[in-house]
C-alpha cells in the first residue's frame, strides 16, 4: 500500500476522533443544564464550600428531605457561587441526592439566583 492511500485513510479517521474529543471536553453551557434535574428553594445557611437550601414544598425533592446541602463546586463556570441567606435559588444537579439529614447534593451543574417573587 502506498503512502497516499494510507494518508487518505488515516487523515479522516484522525479528524473524526479529534472532533469527538473536542465535543466531549467542551465546556458546559446554560443550554446544557436546562434538561437536568433541578429543585427550587431558599438559602438558609452559607458556608465556604456549601449552601443549605430549604426545598420548596411543591418540589419532588421535598419528599426526600426538606433541607439539602448543596456543593458550591459547580460544573458551569459562569454559575454564581456566592449567596446570602434568604436568596431564592434553582439548583441543577445530576439527579443523585445523598439521603442523610440534611440531604446532600455533591454533583451540581449550576445554581441560579431567582427573583424574590
Amino acid at each position: 500500500m502506498n503512502y497516499k492511500k494510507m494518508i487518505y485513510i488515516i487523515l479522516p479517521v484522525a479528524i473524526i476522533l479529534l472532533l469527538i474529543l473536542a465535543y466531549i471536553f467542551r465546556p458546559m453551557t446554560m443550554n446544557d443544564i436546562y434538561d437536568k434535574p433541578r429543585f427550587r428553594g431558599t438559602v438558609i445557611e452559607t458556608n465556604e464550600d456549601t449552601i443549605l437550601v430549604s426545598v420548596n414544598e411543591d418540589e419532588d425533592e421535598f419528599k426526600i428531605s426538606d433541607k439539602i446541602s448543596v456543593s458550591l463546586k459547580v460544573k458551569l463556570k459562569d454559575s454564581m457561587t456566592h449567596f446570602n441567606v434568604g436568596d431564592k435559588v434553582s439548583v441543577y444537579y445530576n439527579g443523585e441526592i445523598v439521603t442523610t439529614y440534611p440531604a446532600r447534593v455533591d454533583e451540581v451543574y449550576a445554581i441560579i439566583l431567582r427573583d424574590a417573587n
